[in-house]
């Protein structure tokens, strides 16, 4: 007489199907492709740029500046933190914005000269006066001389193109022969701003 087989338990079979699965997932594994590298950023252009906020008349330190990669780096972009030791900024400059050309006391300035013009340094009597106007303000400069009853206009609408440290020094655009005017009030005079309502 054959023997019956007992049918197998219910947990025999899960635990073979359970078997047959993991083995299938190991093999789907093993079969699939790698996944394709990932791509290296493409490198950017070092430049120098401000570590925090720097206003109009700041002397450059190393600490004042940092070297920032960037996709695209402005024109004029300085790229050696060392070589602005020292400088002064004739414009004021946000965290992290770069250092230009344009941005600093020097020749670079003259790149904002109206055609024309040129860049005359005056040094006012007042210091607070002096800290009221800023770099693309217009300005009336007045001078005062020594025995006179009144100031007299000696620049009119000037462009102040820089305002680069405390002690009263402003950079003005103005034309040649204002600018000799200027000069010679300088040895004698007085001088000090009047800030007109814009045209």
């Amino acid at each position: 007489m054959p023997r019956l087989r007992r049918p197998r338990s219910p947990a025999t079979l899960l635990r073979r199907c359970l078997a047959a699965l993991l083995a299938a997932g190991a093999l789907v594994l093993a079969l699939r492709p790698p996944d394709p590298p990932v791509p290296a950023p493409l490198p950017g252009t070092p430049v120098v740029t401000a570590a925090t906020d720097l206003p109009a008349g700041t002397t450059l330190t190393a600490a004042a500046l940092s070297l920032t990669e960037l996709a695209a780096a402005p024109g004029g972009a300085a790229t050696d933190p060392g070589a602005l030791v020292g400088r002064v900024l004739a414009a004021p400059l946000r965290a992290g914005e770069p250092v230009t050309d344009v941005r600093l006391v020097g020749p670079g300035l003259t790149a904002l000269l109206p055609s024309g013009q040129v860049a005359a340094p005056v040094r006012l009597a007042d210091l607070a006066v002096a800290g009221l106007a800023g770099p693309g303000d217009r300005v009336d400069v007045l001078a005062t001389a020594p025995d006179a009853a009144r100031a007299e206009v000696v620049a009119r609408g000037a462009l102040v193109l820089a305002a680069p440290d405390d002690d009263g020094l402003l950079v003005l655009a103005v034309d040649e022969a204002t600018a000799a005017t200027l000069a010679a009030a300088a040895t004698g005079a007085t001088l000090t701003l009047s800030l007109p309502a814009p045209p």
